[in-house]
């Protein structure tokens, strides 16, 4: 966000407790793992720079976001205790400052919040009021890892909740200004954006987990191909094609988490909650039935290969991703596995603690594999060829392609594939004619 901002040609100032990562962003590095951000930092002009020090910030700057961590509860909501001590902090610096400052919450946050304890924190520590004396907004982002930057840039419409139209104003001409396309602009009070940002991937999990649903149908019946259905379901306009994949769970640190802090949010004030508890109860199943479908066809001391630990490609997070997830419990059965990912081994690593084999390459996993689970589109796992998946035993290799993207290993000998989401005999004809036909 940082650099985005920058590479439009606005003065920022960012601020992280990490030394290390201040110290990145002053020598134009990336921080963090993410697709094109590096070179984005370089293209800042020395508009970009970073610093410790809040009131620093705060005194330099006219708009504060707020983007640090909510972790999660037991309950499934949010914790707001590093945003508040981060307000405490611009609050204070907010003290000394004569200028209209605007404070914009872009951590997502428990319905309530931003009007409630965050704005009762940041009015105590400045002396002043919010939307008299500061403007106070709520502006989460709709990003996704890997695609952060085009995504910042191009949103489908941007969310602000505002205290006051100051605020709201202030943020809407930001983003016409800095924005590559021309996005609408969802202006509301700051509890509906709160129920909005959460409602949103609620919504979306709720229809990954419906296309789902109709993959372990399809694989359960001859001819019958999920991409051909969700094709189909695509082209009415009131569903809709995007996030209509049938594969396995979904993951990642926005919405497994979003989804459950709905559900708790509603139990909170005693709404049903239903829906999305049931979203997350099939969520969870997906790995269990992954996890038996290796073992069913594991043959005895043999070893399991996951190729892919992320959550998705193009990021290094593993967070509630599917194929550790499978690592996890596979390992946790005593199987023994070995497993690959581009970008993620090391985040992987932390959290499986010595439990699963971690190597660099596919290739090598594909190697000390009887059973294979393509767990993540990895591009690059398309270019592998035929034969190093084919093996020189008798026993077959057997390869599980939860994403359908090697079909040519049907035909390639010694190897049983099993394309989730297609029954047996499914047409790839039809499929292609109707991927064409959504195109």
């Amino acid at each position: 966000m940082a650099a985005c901002l920058a590479a439009k040609g606005r003065r920022v100032v960012g601020v992280d407790v990490d030394p290390r990562k201040v110290e990145a962003i002053n020598q134009g590095l990336a921080p963090v793992f993410e697709t094109g951000l590096e070179e984005l930092i370089g293209h800042s002009n020395g508009h970009l720079r970073a610093t410790q020090d809040i009131a620093e910030a705060v005194a330099a700057s006219e708009i504060t976001f707020i983007v640090v961590a909510t972790p999660s509860e037991a309950e499934g909501g949010f914790s707001n205790r590093y945003v508040l001590s981060t307000c405490e902090a611009v609050g204070r610096a907010l003290r000394a400052k004569k200028d209209f400052h605007v404070v914009a919450v872009t951590s997502t946050v428990m319905p309530g919040s931003t009007g409630g304890a965050i704005r009762a924190a940041l009015e105590l520590a400045s002396g002043r009021r919010a939307g008299e004396d500061f403007g106070l907004c709520y502006n989460p982002e709709f990003i996704a890892l890997g695609s952060v930057i085009r995504d910042f840039l191009n949103p489908d419409f941007v969310l602000i909740g505002e205290s006051d139209s100051r605020s709201g104003e202030a943020l809407e001409s930001l983003y016409r200004e800095i924005c590559d396309n021309a996005p609408r602009f969802a202006r509301m009070n700051l509890l509906n954006a709160e129920i909005t940002k959460l409602s949103i991937n609620a919504f979306v999990t709720t229809k990954i987990s419906f296309a789902n649903m109709l993959a372990r149908m399809c694989e359960r019946l001859p001819g019958a191909d999920v991409d051909v259905v969700t094709g189909a379901l695509g082209l009415d306009n009131r569903i809709g094609a995007k996030y209509l994949k049938g594969s396995i769970s979904y993951g990642g640190p926005c919405f497994p988490r979003d989804n459950l802090a709905l559900a708790a949010f509603a139990r909170s004030i005693g709404a049903p909650s239903d829906l999305p508890e049931a979203t997350h109860r099939f969520n969870v199943l997906q790995i269990e039935l992954l996890a038996s479908l290796v073992k069913k066809h594991l043959i005895s001391g043999g070893r399991a290969g996951i190729l892919g630990l992320t959550y998705k490609p193009s990021t290094d997070v593993v967070e509630q991703a599917a194929g550790y997830l499978l690592a996890r419990s596979l390992a946790a059965d005593g199987v023994s596995v070995v497993a690959s990912d581009p970008a993620g081994n090391a985040n992987a690593a932390q959290g499986l603690d010595g439990s699963v084999l971690l190597v660099d390459s596919a290739e090598e996993c594909i190697e000390r594999s009887d059973v294979v689970v393509v767990a993540t589109a990895w591009p690059q796992y398309k270019t592998i060829s035929a034969e190093t998946w084919m093996r020189s035993s008798k026993s077959p290799r057997v390869v599980i392609d939860c994403w359908r993207s090697l079909g040519f290993l049907q035909a390639t000998p010694g190897i049983v594939y099993l394309a989730l989401g297609a029954g047996e005999t499914s047409p790839a004809g039809e499929r292609e004619a109707m991927r064409q036909s959504a195109l």
